[in-house]
């Protein structure tokens, strides 16, 4: 939502600036400009990227518009989930969890917690994490050395496509200036003709360096910023949960466990210890 207001204010503040010194937001209005820098900036993607980059890129693109899904809610439910496991594996043995580890979809304590249970990523990654503690095939270090491969591994990825947004970013300065020599060059085609519309093609001309420098700076490379944070927050995540994990492996306390992530978590999503107490006093009340 916040993407959208700040593009608002970007575009509110540009074409509002110009109609109080006098212009006439028509005069902005050309579509031949458009065409070519958009599609000058898109082929220039396409060139770039395979396409399971591009796909990964219109779905970070989509995701920055529906906000950050690991937000403070995310983090309790989280620390809840994963307590909720440990303590029954605690009490039960691994292999009382194996049935909600092996499928997390048909899981009643998965499904409990939406935030984790709707994303796949998020889901995959506790299977991913807790299911070699069910085998017994790693130990506490092994695990924790897969963990961090794994989110090296998905930052990098994520690196790809926010890499590829920045480099279009930064060429749509020029395509800007691409638009404006083809428009000179037409308007060297009517420079015999009336001067309103030689007027007028300059005007067209100036309009798609305008376009070009706006779209950069003023919507591609707050998105690529936004595609980052998004990469961070997600990375964050899967850290606590790998802390989590591993300090369970350690022998730790189910409790003291989620309590070393809720330490390892950021301040804007960390919930207080009072808070921690009270969900796992919740947790302790259900009956999995």
């Amino acid at each position: 939502m916040l993407t959208i207001v700040g593009f608002i204010v970007v575009l509110g503040s540009v074409l509002g600036g110009f109609t109080m010194a006098g212009g006439h937001v028509g005069a902005l209005i050309h579509p031949s400009e458009i065409v070519t820098i958009g599609g000058a900036a898109l082929g220039a993607m396409i060139v770039m990227s395979p396409m399971h980059v591009l796909k990964d890129l219109m779905h970070g693109i989509i995701g920055t518009f529906k906000g950050n899904p690991f937000s403070k809610n995310a983090y309790e439910e989280l620390f809840k989930l994963l307590y909720q496991l440990f303590r029954k594996a605690r009490r039960d043995g691994l292999l009382a969890i194996e049935p909600h580890i092996s499928n997390p979809h048909d899981s009643a304590i998965f499904n409990r917690y939406p935030t984790i249970s709707h994303n796949h990523h998020s889901t995959e990654f506790v299977k991913g994490a807790i299911g070699p503690i069910i085998d017994g095939s790693v130990n506490a270090q092994q695990m924790e050395m897969l963990l961090n491969v794994e989110i090296t591994s998905a930052e990098i990825a994520h690196h790809v496509p926010t890499s590829v947004l920045s480099k279009t970013a930064d060429g749509l300065p020029g395509f800007g200036i691409v638009a404006a020599v083809l428009g000179i060059v037409v308007t060297m085609g009517h420079i015999g003709g009336p001067v309103e519309e030689i007027g007028h093609s300059v005007g067209a001309a100036l309009v798609g360096t305008f376009l070009g420098i706006l779209a950069s700076y003023g919507f591609i490379a707050p998105l690529v910023t936004k595609l980052e944070l998004n990469g961070v927050n997600e990375s964050n995540y899967f850290k606590t949960i790998a802390l989590a994990v591993t300090s369970f492996m350690n022998d730790m306390p189910p409790k003291v466990a989620i309590e070393a992530a809720r330490r390892g978590t950021p301040p804007d999503v960390r919930p207080s210890a009072e808070r921690l107490e009270e969900m796992l006093k919740e947790v302790d009340g259900y009956n999995d």
